[in-house]
């Protein structure tokens, strides 16, 4: 029987509270309290046949004997489905979103992505929270470390990628999970830089920045969307039916399952949209089929299916038969799911033993190449590489930590698992079968770094900091090179921890300048989840290495990239500020009536406080041990019509003695449009490995369609259009630093 004949069939025959009981989205735990009016065990939910699904399960045993209880529990055996926060790997905790943003490879997107899912599905799970895609600009809001930073086409990239590794052929198949895209949308722009906020903005501005890595996801086969907590332009996410209803479904094609945030239909009451019954409504008729954790849908929707709602106040009237419809179709869609992950043949997917979990130790392989690939090389003055004699004092309180590199949303993840910074460089340097480099680590004491961080998972020292400071610099004093392993504990970076200064901690800060006052040759290392204004740093270092919270094998691909065992290739997916009140930022913002031409003008665009030239690493920079010149770019020809491909040639060259992994980067600017457009905007990219030596061209083919944007009085009045004229191409290895060349397209 057809997808669609079987659901059918099996909706016209189930009743009211069935159907209902499909749309409840649960989490795990016996005696579970859920919603606001009475506690009810999940026990009960699942004897009664009033859940469809269930979050946060830990292990296979668990599922089955849910899953047992729900069939038990159903007149027609329908089964649950399980789903989890599988955010940046599951057990195998990758680097962070952030990070992995900053290796600029969907390969290796769509490898980690393949990875998680075959483990989270030998666990039982069918769905995963993820990928997280919400472009943000604005470092003190801190789900940035779950995401793929500050341009759309590089978020649209990354996302189709993690699509793609979740899902395989088919999110069916062995070993593979349906991918939720979240959070929808535009969650990554709030007003404040504070998480649940809301968000006003342009709808050209919605289109074009953070509405494509949606549809990329989408286009990708992305089976579920999970919605936002945020209002958009004043509407509340969970009763947008213009983006849910409208534009995700209309627009796009979307035909999979809509779940709500925690809570996030009961949240639209605080958001001023009327009482538990009219929440309800709106968010059924926008189009959020499953209600996590809040139970209003299981509440109010048997008394709005019998009488309908009029509520002219909150601008809704729903009759009876409406509100019926309302529920058929959401209810459609949960069955739908279900039977597309294969789960009304076999209920037990994942749960009977013969799924098997991926090899361990090929997680952590991916998960240490994956961690070299995200740190980011900020500065290097000739010292890195370091030479395998030299002794080294690691000093810092991330020397020796292990919690805080699993980041925020490491649900699975097991601090046991990471191999600290300071085991990472014994090994890499002084153990066979590894390079037996023999480096020597200087002063046991100060491989364990007890700076405070003011962080729960940094311990805190109880002497004096000045004692503290004086340590370090003895240690340093006694060595060739040092190492400061600096950051932000994993607690300042996720969900509902936004930074209103994000910077490094002051005693980090005076740590570091009293290690550079030795004159030792100093070497940063910051592990964090945010970009951070890193101020006096970049002139006291003579090397950065910004290395996120790379997972369980993050210390061991930083011991990798400063030993020269792997080569940086990492390039910012967020522009890093010159100081934490400079943000949000990006390259793509749009020209000004008065832009800054580099001195003092009528009236000043830059701040008094602040030197316009003060050191900050734009997006997608990033350094390399190679050295590598561009040559002129040369196009095919300078003009072309609106049906041609136009080809971009520039000669890369490796003139150094290391290998390098260049990523070269195309941006456009239009000069003259109907409306302001942005400064210059991504439009391709490319990686390329370089042997020493070695001259590699990069191809790029443009066509017009790549040039066309929105004019939107209106969501409803969308008009996208491409002007005739001057293009402006910039190619270089960072946002900032490029060659331009103009084209010029005809109707």
């Amino acid at each position: 029987m057809q997808e669609h004949d079987a659901v059918g069939d099996l909706l016209s025959r189930m009743t009211l509270p069935e159907k209902i009981g499909q749309l409840n989205l649960l989490a795990a735990g016996e005696g579970l309290v859920t919603g606001a009016k009475q506690p009810t065990s999940l026990a009960g939910r699942l004897d009664t046949g009033q859940v469809g699904a269930i979050f946060g399960t830990k292990s296979q045993a668990t599922a089955r004997a849910m899953q047992e209880r729900a069939l038990a529990g159903s007149r027609l055996k329908i089964p649950l489905f399980f789903a989890e926060d599988v955010i940046h790997g599951h057990r195998t905790v990758f680097p962070l979103n952030i990070a992995l943003a900053c290796s600029w490879d969907p390969d290796l997107i769509e490898e980690t992505s393949a990875f998680a899912a075959t483990e989270a599905a030998a666990e039982g799970l069918h769905q995963v929270y993820a990928p997280m895609i919400d472009v943000s600009r604005d470092a003190r809001w801190g789900r940035v470390a779950e995401g793929p930073g500050e341009d759309p086409l590089l978020a649209a990239r990354l996302a189709a990628a993690a699509v793609r590794g979740f899902q395989g052929r088919d999110p069916g198949n062995p070993g593979r999970v349906a991918a939720c895209l979240k959070h929808f949308v535009a969650y990554g722009a709030p007003e404040s830089g504070r998480d649940y906020d809301n968000v006003s903005l342009s709808w050209e501005d919605l289109l074009s920045v953070y509405l494509p890595p949606f549809a990329a996801g989408v286009a990708a086969g992305a089976a579920s969307v999970m919605v936002s907590f945020n209002a958009v332009n004043k509407m509340p996410m969970h009763a947008n039916g213009q983006l849910i209803e409208g534009w995700l479904r209309a627009e796009t094609g979307f035909d999979g399952l809509v779940v709500s945030d925690y809570t996030g239909v009961a949240e639209l009451v605080p958001h001023g949209l009327g009482s538990a019954s009219v929440a309800v409504a709106r968010a059924l008729h926008a189009g959020v089929d499953m209600d996590m954790v809040g139970e209003d849908f299981l509440r109010e929707l048997p008394a709005l299916a019998r009488d309908g709602l009029k509520a002219p106040e909150a601008g809704i009237t729903l009759s009876a038969a409406q509100m019926t419809k309302l529920i058929d179709r959401a209810c459609r869609r949960v069955l739908i799911f279900k039977h597309r992950l294969g789960l009304f043949d076999d209920p037990f997917r994942g749960m009977d033993g013969t799924t098997k979990a991926p090899s361990r130790q090929d997680g952590r392989k991916l998960a240490r190449k994956a961690a070299a690939r995200a740190a980011v090389l900020l500065k290097n003055d000739g010292l890195l590489p370091l030479s395998p004699d030299i002794d080294v004092a690691l000093i810092g309180p991330f020397a020796a930590d292990r919690a805080n590199m699993l980041g925020t949303w490491a649900v699975s993840g097991r601090a046991e698992d990471v191999t600290p910074l300071d085991q990472a460089v014994a090994a890499l340097t002084g153990q066979a079968p590894a390079v037996a480099w023999g480096a020597n680590i200087v002063d046991e004491d100060w491989l364990v770094g007890r700076l405070n961080v003011h962080g729960v998972t940094v311990t805190q020292d109880p002497r004096d900091e000045d004692e503290i400071i004086a340590e370090a610099v003895e240690a340093a004093m006694a060595a060739d090179v040092v190492i400061a392993a600096v950051g932000e504990a994993k607690e300042h970076a996720g969900e509902s921890s936004s930074r209103l200064s994000p910077d490094l901690p002051a005693p980090q800060r005076r740590l570091i300048a009293a290690l550079a006052a030795t004159g030792r040759p100093l070497v940063v290392v910051v592990f964090a989840g945010r970009p951070l204004a890193l101020g006096p740093i970049v002139d006291e270092a003579d090397a950065i290495l910004y290395a996120w919270h790379g997972g369980i094998a993050g210390p061991e691909g930083v011991a990798d990239l400063l030993f020269g065992a792997a080569t940086p290739a990492g390039r910012l997916a967020m522009t890093l500020p010159a100081h934490p009140g400079e943000v949000p930022l990006s390259y793509a913002s749009d020209p000004t009536g008065r832009p800054y031409l580099g001195r003092f003008a009528k009236f000043r665009t830059g701040w008094l406080d602040m030197p316009d030239d003060a050191p900050r690493f734009p997006f997608g920079f990033g350094l390399g041990y190679g050295q590598v010149s561009y040559g002129p770019p040369l196009l095919s020809d300078a003009s072309a019509r609106a049906d041609q491909t136009i080809d971009l040639r520039i000669t890369i060259e490796n003139t150094g003695p290391h290998e390098v992994i260049e990523t070269v980067q195309l941006y456009a600017s239009d000069p003259v449009a109907r409306i302001t457009r942005p400064g210059r905007s991504l439009i391709d990219f490319q990686q390329l490995t370089l042997a020493p030596g070695e001259v590699c061209e990069a191809l790029f083919q443009l066509r017009a369609g790549q040039f066309a944007y929105p004019i939107a009085p209106s969501l409803e009045a969308v008009e996208w259009v491409r002007d005739p004229g001057l293009i402006q191409l910039h190619v270089g290895p960072n946002s900032r630093d490029t060659q331009t060349v103009e084209l010029t397209w005809q109707n």
